[in-house]
């Protein structure tokens, strides 16, 4: 198969997907675009938003269509981290001896729905870190591989603040975009009350299969990158740190510590599966600035001045890209070369 027959086969994968999540989900496209995006780009998404704007249904649909197995941990403050991974039982064959046998926790599925995440304590949270980094789990002295392809959706309210834990930066670092889920347009609330409030089941088709998506994923990685589009995405990392000779004024005023080389790598591969899907087998600048806050405003920690005059993180990465871009054009800092 020829290269643009593999694009074109992308898009047309990607494209059906996106088509059986929006039978049921209503507005909310670019969510949508950005998870699918995270999936082939082969990370975790977290998703955040209040109650009620459907950040689980979208997981679910999702797994409905694909081929994947799922699994769906509602997390609490009594969850321990055995009850996501498993845990060794005693079990008695029919000769009367007793033995261990592992007992799989839920984390054993292609599709793993972690909903409202930061209820759980640092300690069961942390449960979830070696798997989505490494694609398995250690139990009891035993690594234990997980199934391919490996995909953790969580999903968090900002706005209830009692009761939960803020994720730990290492463990957001593992996800490779932080996406808002916002409320929905008038339009868009009409739509969902007509869809729902009707006797008129909805079927998902399923699309896509796991070899499938692994397929994709290695097609997203042979997408060429230009130079100058890699030297912007590194640039605009770099940008984020305060201690950097060339940050922003605003990255010195206003952040603690900047993002790191995974938000570099989380730029890059969501930019060349947005260029895929739109068809495109290399990069552009417009790939890297629509996915710039999804992949580094979580990744970008504030420091005392930031926090307290409630500076808008998605804001200030905007504003970081356009000084970067505006200094590369200017070539006053030649700091690329």
């Amino acid at each position: 198969m020829t290269q643009e027959a593999r694009v074109q086969e992308f898009v047309s994968a990607f494209n059906a997907l996106r088509a059986e999540v929006e039978k049921v989900i209503v507005g909310q496209r670019e969510i949508v675009t950005h998870v699918l995006i995270g999936m082939f780009a082969g990370g975790h998404v977290l998703l955040e938003g209040v109650p009620g704007l459907g950040k689980t249904l979208l997981i679910k649909t999702l797994a409905e269509g694909l081929e994947f197995s799922f699994s769906r941990i509602q997390f609490t403050p009594d969850l321990m981290p055995a009850d996501i991974i498993g845990t060794n039982i005693i079990v008695e064959d029919a000769a009367g001896r007793k033995h261990f046998q592992f007992q799989q926790g839920p984390i054993f599925a292609h599709i793993l729905l972690a909903d409202e995440i930061n209820r759980a304590t640092p300690k069961t949270q942390s449960a979830l870190l070696e798997g989505m980094q490494e694609g398995c789990v250690t139990v009891g002295g035993a690594s234990r591989p997980l199934p391919s392809p490996f995909f953790v959706l969580a999903t968090q309210n900002p706005i209830e603040m009692e009761g939960t834990y803020p994720l730990p930066e290492a463990q957001l670092d593992r996800f490779i975009f932080k996406l808002r889920v916002r409320y929905p347009a008038l339009e868009e609330l009409n739509a969902i009350i007509d869809r729902t409030t009707h006797a008129r089941p909805v079927s998902v088709n399923r699309v896509m299969t796991g070899p499938t998506v692994l397929a994709h994923r290695e097609l997203v990685r042979e997408v060429p990158i230009a130079s100058h589009v890699r030297d912007l995405a590194s640039a605009v990392v770099m940008a984020t740190h305060p201690e950097w000779e060339h940050a922003p004024d605003a990255t010195r005023r206003f952040v603690r510590y900047g993002a790191s080389p995974r938000g570099a790598q989380a730029l890059v591969l969501g930019a060349k599966v947005r260029a895929l899907a739109d068809g495109r087998y290399n990069v552009s600048v417009e790939d890297l600035k629509a996915l710039a806050a999804p992949a580094l405003r979580h990744r970008i920690i504030l420091n005392f001045e930031g926090e307290a005059e409630a500076v808008d993180v998605d804001a200030l990465v905007g504003d970081i890209v356009e000084g970067v871009e505006r200094q590369i054009a200017q070539d006053k800092e030649p700091f690329l070369r």
